[in-house]
């Protein structure tokens, strides 16, 4: 955060903005591989979609400030913006939900608090979730993974799927729209957790789907550790913390609370742990700091899930948190070299 001045001595990496971005990119291929397996062709056309009108805005907004466009869009954080929202919208959002979102993350969100490095919150976030209040029924008509539909193997078509999001959506996809687990645990009209799992054909059988998923967004982030992209605190601290509440809930009533594996698998958590939550403009910056900020994300992913209107909260905690981080940064700043002790608090 630029809120604080941090003195010396710097850490020093060969590379630049572009290609951290690069590589965060490369480490969402497996997410969005395991996305359209599952799911059909809608995330990829989200990502193509969201892409194009995210380099277009960039630039528009870049040239009115009279910058220089080249400059600004090869640190591909605009890129970025939109591959993580289209990640995190359902396959079957219409066109001007995407349209709407990419305008609020790239203008709103980022260009007037003064572009890249200088947005207090993270920009797909923030767009995620005004898409989520402004759109809640196109926001939660989720497709159903491909082993779901009456058809066995078969998925909804290419065809079909332009059609759903450029134009009307036909029976076919209606046909496979459901809620997420997450959204069905959450409003069991009274039944006990083990029954959902025995009465509920999503839970029962389709599951998987969201288990492959989420493993394929936790290999992804293993390699932007194993790349020193981000240190492992903010992921590491955000994930224990909701276990540990998980597990402590489920074990004193397992008929309420879902385990703690089904929180870690299901819904976005391990692309907020690894791809949102490790944001370095908007997250906490001393090793001390980022342990409070996962952890402090962690705990609203679970009490927002567990008693909030919205079964999913990584985009709301993930928010907070962005709120929350230059106080955080205030009281765990690192001893400056040559000195006795920290800096502690406002000065």
């Amino acid at each position: 955060m630029a809120l604080i001045r941090i003195t010396s001595p710097h850490a020093h990496r060969p590379g630049n903005t572009g290609s951290v971005m690069l590589t965060v990119l490369m480490a969402t291929l497996p997410g969005l591989a395991a996305m359209t397996f599952f799911f059909g062709w809608g995330t990829l056309i989200q990502v193509l979609w969201g892409s194009l009108l995210a380099i277009a805005l960039e630039a528009a907004c870049v040239k009115l400030r009279q910058r220089p466009i080249s400059f600004y869009l090869t640190d591909y954080s605009a890129l970025v913006t939109a591959v993580l929202l289209g990640l995190a919208l359902p396959p079957f959002a219409p066109w001007w939900v995407m349209s709407v979102g990419i305008i609020v993350a790239i203008i709103i969100a980022k260009q007037l608090y003064g572009g890249m490095g200088s947005n207090p919150f993270n920009p797909a976030m923030v767009a995620y979730a005004l898409l989520l209040v402004s759109f809640p029924v196109q926001m939660t008509s989720w497709a159903g993974p491909f082993m779901m539909n009456g058809d066995g193997w078969a998925v909804v078509s290419l065809g079909d799927t332009l059609s759903a999001i450029f134009g009307t959506a036909g029976a076919a996809v209606d046909a496979h729209t459901m809620a997420t687990p997450l959204d069905i645990m959450r409003h069991r009209d009274g039944f006990t957790t083990e029954e959902m799992w025995v009465e509920n054909a999503l839970l029962a059988n389709g599951i998987g789907a969201w288990h492959a998923v989420s493993a394929a967004y936790f290999m992804g982030g293993i390699f932007l550790l194993y790349k020193k992209i981000f240190t492992w605190h903010t992921p590491v601290a955000m994930l224990a913390s909701l276990t540990l509440l998980a597990t402590l809930s489920y074990m004193l009533m397992p008929d309420q609370y879902p385990d703690p594996f089904f929180h870690l698998t299901t819904g976005a958590t391990m692309l907020g742990a690894f791809f949102i939550a490790t944001d370095p403009v908007t997250s906490a910056t001393s090793n001390k700091g980022k342990l409070w900020f996962g952890a402090g994300i962690g705990l609203l992913v679970f009490v927002i899930r567990t008693w909030g209107n919205y079964p999913d909260a990584v985009a709301f905690a993930i928010l907070l948190m962005n709120l929350c981080a230059p106080f955080i940064d205030q009281y765990t700043q690192p001893r400056s070299y040559g000195h006795a002790k920290p800096n502690r608090g406002m000065k």
